[in-house]
Protein backbone atom coordinates (compact mmCIF):
# COMPACT_ATOMS: atom_id res chain seq x y z
CA UNK A 1 0.00 0.00 0.00
CA UNK A 2 2.82 2.73 0.94
CA UNK A 3 4.28 1.86 -2.71
CA UNK A 4 1.10 2.59 -4.32
CA UNK A 5 0.84 6.02 -2.05
CA UNK A 6 4.61 6.37 -2.83
CA UNK A 7 4.05 6.36 -6.14
CA UNK A 8 1.16 8.40 -6.60
CA UNK A 9 2.93 11.11 -4.94
CA UNK A 10 5.68 10.82 -7.35
CA UNK A 11 3.23 11.20 -10.58
CA UNK A 12 1.61 14.54 -9.00
CA UNK A 13 4.36 15.79 -8.38
CA UNK A 14 5.79 15.16 -11.66
CA UNK A 15 3.18 16.62 -13.30
CA UNK A 16 3.49 19.98 -10.95
CA UNK A 17 6.73 20.33 -12.16
CA UNK A 18 6.05 19.54 -15.72
CA UNK A 19 2.67 22.13 -15.46
CA UNK A 20 5.29 24.85 -13.38
CA UNK A 21 8.05 23.93 -16.52
CA UNK A 22 5.50 24.27 -19.43
CA UNK A 23 4.25 27.61 -17.90
CA UNK A 24 7.44 29.16 -17.47
CA UNK A 25 7.80 28.15 -21.13
CA UNK A 26 4.66 30.12 -21.69
CA UNK A 27 5.39 33.49 -20.12
CA UNK A 28 8.51 33.46 -22.45
CA UNK A 29 6.41 33.17 -25.55
CA UNK A 30 5.54 35.49 -28.20
CA UNK A 31 2.88 33.47 -29.52
CA UNK A 32 -0.52 34.89 -28.17
CA UNK A 33 -2.40 32.39 -29.42
CA UNK A 34 -0.52 29.38 -27.59
CA UNK A 35 -0.61 31.94 -24.15
CA UNK A 36 -4.30 32.30 -24.59
CA UNK A 37 -4.74 28.51 -24.84
CA UNK A 38 -2.91 27.43 -21.93
CA UNK A 39 -4.60 30.43 -19.79
CA UNK A 40 -8.22 28.11 -20.82
CA UNK A 41 -6.59 25.37 -19.56
CA UNK A 42 -5.11 26.83 -15.94
CA UNK A 43 -8.42 28.01 -15.53
CA UNK A 44 -10.14 24.62 -15.75
CA UNK A 45 -7.39 22.83 -13.64
CA UNK A 46 -7.87 26.31 -11.56
CA UNK A 47 -4.53 27.98 -11.41
CA UNK A 48 -6.22 31.47 -11.20
CA UNK A 49 -3.05 33.70 -10.85
CA UNK A 50 -1.43 31.71 -13.65
CA UNK A 51 -4.73 32.41 -15.89
CA UNK A 52 -4.82 36.41 -15.11
CA UNK A 53 -0.91 36.67 -15.17
CA UNK A 54 -1.16 35.72 -19.06
CA UNK A 55 -4.45 36.98 -19.70
CA UNK A 56 -3.25 40.24 -18.49
CA UNK A 57 -0.62 40.47 -20.47
CA UNK A 58 -2.02 39.43 -24.38
CA UNK A 59 -5.08 41.61 -23.69
CA UNK A 60 -4.19 44.39 -25.36
CA UNK A 61 -2.79 42.05 -28.10
CA UNK A 62 -6.39 40.80 -29.10
CA UNK A 63 -7.74 44.46 -29.16
CA UNK A 64 -9.92 43.93 -32.08
CA UNK A 65 -9.92 40.46 -32.32
CA UNK A 66 -12.25 37.52 -31.84
CA UNK A 67 -10.75 36.35 -28.64
CA UNK A 68 -10.91 39.84 -27.31
CA UNK A 69 -13.97 39.59 -25.75
CA UNK A 70 -13.22 36.40 -24.29
CA UNK A 71 -10.30 36.87 -22.64
CA UNK A 72 -11.96 40.47 -20.73
CA UNK A 73 -14.53 38.23 -19.60
CA UNK A 74 -12.17 34.74 -18.66
CA UNK A 75 -9.52 37.40 -16.73
CA UNK A 76 -12.83 38.45 -14.72
CA UNK A 77 -13.97 35.07 -13.59
CA UNK A 78 -10.49 34.22 -12.90
CA UNK A 79 -10.19 37.20 -10.49
CA UNK A 80 -13.98 36.10 -9.23
CA UNK A 81 -12.67 32.33 -8.64
CA UNK A 82 -9.56 33.56 -6.70
CA UNK A 83 -11.42 35.39 -4.36
CA UNK A 84 -9.94 38.37 -5.59
CA UNK A 85 -13.73 40.16 -5.87
CA UNK A 86 -12.90 43.81 -6.09
CA UNK A 87 -10.54 43.24 -9.15
CA UNK A 88 -12.64 41.09 -10.48
CA UNK A 89 -16.10 43.27 -10.55
CA UNK A 90 -13.52 45.85 -12.06
CA UNK A 91 -12.87 43.95 -14.96
CA UNK A 92 -16.94 42.39 -15.31
CA UNK A 93 -17.37 46.24 -15.82
CA UNK A 94 -14.74 46.78 -17.93
CA UNK A 95 -16.62 43.87 -20.00
CA UNK A 96 -20.44 45.10 -19.69
CA UNK A 97 -19.85 48.71 -20.82
CA UNK A 98 -16.88 47.39 -23.78
CA UNK A 99 -19.78 44.73 -25.23
CA UNK A 100 -23.01 45.76 -23.74
CA UNK A 101 -24.70 43.37 -25.54
CA UNK A 102 -21.95 41.00 -25.43
CA UNK A 103 -22.15 37.08 -25.16
CA UNK A 104 -21.25 36.57 -21.24
CA UNK A 105 -23.06 40.59 -20.88
CA UNK A 106 -25.63 39.22 -18.38
CA UNK A 107 -23.19 37.10 -16.47
CA UNK A 108 -20.47 39.78 -16.17
CA UNK A 109 -23.34 42.55 -14.63
CA UNK A 110 -24.65 39.44 -11.76
CA UNK A 111 -21.11 39.00 -10.94
CA UNK A 112 -20.16 42.56 -11.31
CA UNK A 113 -22.62 43.14 -8.46
CA UNK A 114 -21.99 39.92 -6.42
CA UNK A 115 -18.37 40.49 -6.33
CA UNK A 116 -19.11 43.40 -4.45
CA UNK A 117 -21.26 41.58 -2.43
CA UNK A 118 -19.09 39.16 -1.27
CA UNK A 119 -16.32 42.02 -0.29
CA UNK A 120 -18.40 44.33 1.42
CA UNK A 121 -16.54 45.35 4.82
CA UNK A 122 -18.41 44.73 8.11
CA UNK A 123 -20.74 47.23 8.95
CA UNK A 124 -18.15 49.11 11.49
CA UNK A 125 -16.29 49.95 8.37
CA UNK A 126 -16.81 52.59 5.43
CA UNK A 127 -19.74 51.38 3.49
CA UNK A 128 -18.45 52.82 -0.05
CA UNK A 129 -18.12 49.57 -1.32
CA UNK A 130 -21.57 47.96 0.09
CA UNK A 131 -23.53 50.68 -1.67
CA UNK A 132 -21.56 49.83 -5.00
CA UNK A 133 -22.97 46.33 -5.04
CA UNK A 134 -26.27 47.25 -4.19
CA UNK A 135 -26.19 49.54 -7.18
CA UNK A 136 -24.70 47.04 -9.33
CA UNK A 137 -27.23 44.83 -8.25
CA UNK A 138 -29.96 46.53 -8.87
CA UNK A 139 -28.36 47.14 -12.15
CA UNK A 140 -28.33 43.80 -12.97
CA UNK A 141 -31.94 43.11 -12.36
CA UNK A 142 -33.00 46.40 -14.05
CA UNK A 143 -31.10 45.03 -17.44
CA UNK A 144 -32.51 41.21 -16.69
CA UNK A 145 -35.52 41.23 -14.80
CA UNK A 146 -35.97 37.21 -16.02
CA UNK A 147 -32.73 35.83 -15.26
CA UNK A 148 -32.14 32.52 -13.36
CA UNK A 149 -30.01 34.63 -10.85
CA UNK A 150 -32.70 37.13 -10.28
CA UNK A 151 -33.62 35.72 -6.50
CA UNK A 152 -30.35 35.58 -5.90
CA UNK A 153 -29.58 38.80 -6.58
CA UNK A 154 -32.41 40.53 -4.27
CA UNK A 155 -31.64 38.66 -1.58
CA UNK A 156 -28.12 39.82 -1.56
CA UNK A 157 -29.17 43.04 -1.81
CA UNK A 158 -31.42 42.44 1.11
CA UNK A 159 -28.93 41.62 3.61
CA UNK A 160 -26.06 44.48 2.07
CA UNK A 161 -29.58 47.07 2.67
CA UNK A 162 -29.50 45.28 6.09
CA UNK A 163 -26.00 45.75 6.40
CA UNK A 164 -26.35 49.41 6.16
CA UNK A 165 -28.84 49.57 8.29
CA UNK A 166 -26.81 47.85 11.50
CA UNK A 167 -24.41 50.98 10.83
CA UNK A 168 -26.75 53.30 11.39
CA UNK A 169 -28.37 51.54 14.50
CA UNK A 170 -24.75 51.39 15.57
CA UNK A 171 -24.47 55.15 14.78
CA UNK A 172 -27.62 55.62 16.75
CA UNK A 173 -26.72 53.83 19.74
CA UNK A 174 -23.43 55.84 20.05
CA UNK A 175 -25.29 59.01 19.92
CA UNK A 176 -27.78 57.50 22.86
CA UNK A 177 -24.50 56.68 24.27
CA UNK A 178 -23.53 59.90 24.27
CA UNK A 179 -26.61 61.19 26.39
CA UNK A 180 -25.72 64.89 26.99
CA UNK A 181 -22.25 65.20 26.61
CA UNK A 182 -21.32 68.32 24.38
CA UNK A 183 -24.92 68.82 23.87
CA UNK A 184 -28.35 66.75 23.30
CA UNK A 185 -27.33 63.29 21.96
CA UNK A 186 -30.90 61.97 22.41
CA UNK A 187 -32.20 63.94 19.63
CA UNK A 188 -29.14 63.12 17.10
CA UNK A 189 -30.20 60.02 17.85
CA UNK A 190 -33.56 59.70 17.27
CA UNK A 191 -32.77 61.42 13.43
CA UNK A 192 -30.56 59.13 13.12
CA UNK A 193 -32.75 56.21 13.81
CA UNK A 194 -36.23 57.48 11.58
CA UNK A 195 -33.79 58.53 8.42
CA UNK A 196 -32.38 55.01 8.90
CA UNK A 197 -36.09 53.32 9.11
CA UNK A 198 -37.50 55.87 6.01
CA UNK A 199 -34.22 54.84 3.96
CA UNK A 200 -34.78 50.83 5.02
CA UNK A 201 -38.37 50.69 6.17
CA UNK A 202 -38.29 46.97 5.15
CA UNK A 203 -34.91 46.20 7.64
CA UNK A 204 -35.10 43.38 9.99
CA UNK A 205 -33.60 46.06 12.41
CA UNK A 206 -36.19 48.03 12.03
CA UNK A 207 -37.42 47.23 15.49
CA UNK A 208 -34.43 47.62 17.36
CA UNK A 209 -34.15 51.27 15.55
CA UNK A 210 -38.04 52.57 17.01
CA UNK A 211 -37.43 51.00 20.36
CA UNK A 212 -34.46 53.73 20.22
CA UNK A 213 -36.14 56.17 19.43
CA UNK A 214 -38.74 55.05 22.27
CA UNK A 215 -35.40 55.09 24.66
CA UNK A 216 -34.02 58.58 23.70
CA UNK A 217 -37.11 60.06 24.01
CA UNK A 218 -37.75 59.13 27.49
CA UNK A 219 -34.32 60.34 28.05
CA UNK A 220 -34.97 63.39 26.20
CA UNK A 221 -37.63 63.98 28.76
CA UNK A 222 -36.40 63.12 31.85
CA UNK A 223 -33.61 65.06 31.80
CA UNK A 224 -36.13 68.34 30.46
CA UNK A 225 -36.32 71.51 32.79
CA UNK A 226 -39.68 71.17 34.76
CA UNK A 227 -41.93 73.45 32.38
CA UNK A 228 -41.19 71.00 29.43
CA UNK A 229 -41.51 67.82 30.79
CA UNK A 230 -44.98 67.57 30.32
CA UNK A 231 -44.98 68.09 26.38
CA UNK A 232 -41.96 65.78 26.22
CA UNK A 233 -43.31 62.72 27.92
CA UNK A 234 -46.57 63.18 25.73
CA UNK A 235 -44.29 62.53 22.70
CA UNK A 236 -42.93 59.57 24.59
CA UNK A 237 -46.12 58.33 25.18
CA UNK A 238 -47.21 58.94 21.04
CA UNK A 239 -43.85 57.17 20.67
CA UNK A 240 -44.69 54.20 23.20
CA UNK A 241 -48.33 53.42 21.54
CA UNK A 242 -46.55 53.47 17.93
CA UNK A 243 -44.37 51.14 19.28
CA UNK A 244 -46.56 48.77 20.53
CA UNK A 245 -48.99 48.76 18.00
CA UNK A 246 -46.35 47.75 15.46
CA UNK A 247 -44.81 45.29 17.87
CA UNK A 248 -47.05 43.85 20.27
CA UNK A 249 -45.24 40.84 21.43
CA UNK A 250 -42.02 42.97 21.06
CA UNK A 251 -39.11 41.23 23.47
CA UNK A 252 -38.81 44.97 24.43
CA UNK A 253 -42.48 45.02 25.66
CA UNK A 254 -41.62 45.32 29.96
CA UNK A 255 -39.08 47.90 29.17
CA UNK A 256 -41.45 49.66 26.90
CA UNK A 257 -44.24 49.29 29.43
CA UNK A 258 -42.33 50.48 32.30
CA UNK A 259 -41.21 53.98 30.45
CA UNK A 260 -44.90 54.33 29.87
CA UNK A 261 -45.99 54.61 33.36
CA UNK A 262 -42.59 56.88 34.51
CA UNK A 263 -44.13 59.08 31.57
CA UNK A 264 -47.57 59.38 32.54
CA UNK A 265 -47.29 60.30 36.00
CA UNK A 266 -46.21 63.71 34.36
CA UNK A 267 -49.11 64.25 32.35
CA UNK A 268 -52.38 64.89 33.21
CA UNK A 269 -55.20 63.70 31.81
Amino acid sequence: MQKYIYILFILVASLGMSSCGEYQKVLKSSDINYKFDYAKRAFEQKRYAQTTTILKDILPMFKGSDKAEESLYLLALAHYENKEYADASAYFQTYYNRYPKGKYTELARYFAGYGYYLDSPEPQLDQSGTIKAIEELQAFLDYFPRSDKVSIAQSAIFELQDKLTLKELQNAQLYYNLGTFRGNNFQSAIITARNAIKEYPYSKYKEELEMLILKARFQEADLSVDERKADRFRDVIDEYYSFINNYPDSPNREEADNILKIAQKYVKD
